[in-house]
């Protein structure tokens, strides 16, 4: 019998429920959000090196965008190259499924390459299959049926033909395993491929280039760190970057926001608002 889901409130006014990793699919992680303001919340989104799924239920639709041309409302997947990107809305609930790159495109149908640095509707990839299992989790009260319903589907849809090549799977593992320590050089020798070669193969299955992962993987375990209550110089300088200042420029990059303004609001790291987009 897996264990109940976890819950608590993140912040004001967001609530999140995590789904139990007993008898989840593997490269999936899943939880539940609701927004108990009355008004609209707009929150910068904290990026995660994963490719993300909404499926929104509640009474207003959630907005993802970036205060430009890039603007998205209601369930979505977003790849793993977007950046600087903002949340508004108000009386939002929702699943959120993080999807390693690796079984992304055998689950949603949809290479990350074709997502990059983008969004995609979910009503575009999934047809009916999206308005019916919005509709069952808006009729169910609990987050833990709404999150077996969510792996129901998601489990149908599943290919069970592996769309990443060994190799690439090979380097995804490590760079996620070295906290994005990892040189693209040196994983292209071990592998025995070019740079060449493995920067396209990466890209073109896992939807950005392994630099650029190396970058994401690295940020993601820096601000977690932040949010812990680290030190920016002490993160910078065991993490993988450069110099302090180097850290500066990419949580700019990535969120918009300083690391010390990501230290100062942890309810954005943590799995909760930052992980509702």
């Amino acid at each position: 019998m897996p264990a109940p889901a976890s819950g608590r409130r993140l912040g004001p006014v967001w609530e999140t429920t995590l789904a139990p990793r007993a008898g989840m699919t593997t490269g999936l992680t899943m939880a539940g959000f609701r927004n108990h303001s009355m008004t609209a919340v707009d929150l910068p989104v904290v990026p995660h090196p994963a490719i993300t799924l909404i499926v929104e239920f509640g009474d207003d639709s959630l907005v993802v965008g970036d205060g430009g041309d890039l603007r998205h409302r209601g369930s979505l997947v977003a790849g793993l190259g977007l950046r600087r990107i903002n949340m508004w809305g108000k009386g939002v609930e929702c699943v959120e499924v993080r999807l390693s790159p690796l079984v992304a495109h055998s689950v949603l149908g949809i290479s990350p390459a074709e997502l990059a640095d983008g969004m995609v509707a979910v009503d575009d990839l999934w047809g009916h299959d999206a308005s019916r299992l919005r509709d069952q989790l808006a009729h169910t009260s609990s987050w833990q049926d709404r999150f077996a319903l969510t792996g129901t589907l998601l489990a149908r849809r599943r290919d069970a033909e592996p769309k990443v090549d060994p190799e690439v799977a090979w380097a995804w593992g490590e760079i996620t395993g070295s906290h994005g320590r990892r040189r693209v050089e040196e994983l292209a020798d071990e592998i025995g491929w070019s740079r060449k070669r493995l920067w396209a193969r990466f890209r073109s299955q896992i939807g950005v280039p392994p630099k650029r992962a190396a970058s994401l993987v690295r940020f993601d375990r820096a601000v977690h760190r932040l949010a812990a209550g680290r030190n920016p110089a002490e993160v910078a300088a065991d993490g993988g970057y450069a110099d302090q200042s180097h850290l500066h420029r990419e949580a700019l990059a990535f969120t918009g926001l300083t690391p010390a303004a990501l230290a100062r609001h942890p309810e954005l790291v943590e799995d909760g608002p930052g992980f509702a987009c």
